[in-house]
């Protein structure tokens, strides 16, 4: 698993290089919509691509399963799981709160997980049971601060209704934090880890959003929700990660507020 994330580490700087040239000629950007607020550039589906193909090229056997075009079979077991721009809102529109994303997935639970933010020079990567660093600096999570003296980042997904950020908004209001969204919930899962953020919690998220991130978070000695990485591909969910200190309460705060309205 070593040698895999030292070349994953290398594949994402590829895409994230790319990304950036796109990113710094905001002018000749192609944009879709997908849906309300959700777009995507000719950016993204290229960062894929070459993602894809470097990932085939140094794991052929490996399947792979991206955010912007359809799945690869493998023969390994193993699976790749890639966002090529997470917080493509803000790459759109010049904001630089982006990252290139992947998570390597077996046995139903990440094994590898790298966001690489290519607009700070900070590269995350965790390694299952072999600990997570920020730009090969290990990352501990000692905070023992409660919410009321800290900040939680929130998650919105236009998937699920949207009276449950509003919940969980006022939730941490009461509670006495503060409240902090990026777009890029990546990126939020990344600041946990670095203990720039207590915590994140968002109703709903897709696999190649969270799954690295929810690792690295898991090995810098942070909590998170517990989920099988196989559902997660297949169907997303809910995610809420935290340190000690705050995870129990920053959970209960999160069901509370993700209750389906009657």
């Amino acid at each position: 698993m070593a040698d895999r994330s030292k070349t994953l580490i290398e594949i994402c700087h590829q895409a994230g290089h790319l990304a950036a040239r796109y990113f710094g000629e905001q002018d000749k950007l192609v944009i879709d919509h997908k849906g309300h607020q959700d777009f995507v550039s000719q950016a993204d589906r290229n960062v894929e691509l070459l993602t894809r193909d470097l990932l085939l090229k140094a794991f052929p056997d490996d399947a792979i399963v991206g955010e912007e075009h359809a799945p690869s079979e493998g023969t390994s077991g193993f699976t790749w799981v890639i966002d090529p721009i997470d917080g493509t809102t803000n790459f759109v529109n010049g904001i630089p709160a982006w990252t290139v994303v992947v998570a390597g997935v077996q046995d139903g639970a990440t094994q590898i997980g790298v966001i690489h933010d290519p607009c700070n020079a900070e590269t995350f990567v965790a390694v299952r049971g072999g600990g997570a660093t920020l730009n090969g600096a290990p990352l501990q999570l000692q905070d023992i601060r409660p919410l009321s003296q800290g900040t939680v980042g929130v998650g919105y997904s236009n998937r699920v209704d949207d009276r449950g950020i509003l919940r969980l908004v006022s939730g941490l209001i009461d509670d006495g934090a503060m409240f902090y969204r990026n777009a890029s919930g990546a990126l939020s899962l990344a600041y946990v880890a670095a203990g720039r953020l207590l915590g994140y919690s968002e109703e709903h998220m897709n696999a190649w959003d969270c799954l690295a991130g929810q690792l690295i978070v898991a090995e810098a000695g942070g909590r998170v929700e517990q989920q099988d990485a196989d559902a997660m591909i297949r169907d997303g969910g809910r995610v809420v990660v935290g340190t000690s200190a705050v995870f129990d309460r920053l959970l209960e705060i999160s069901e509370t507020a993700f209750q389906k309205s009657p």
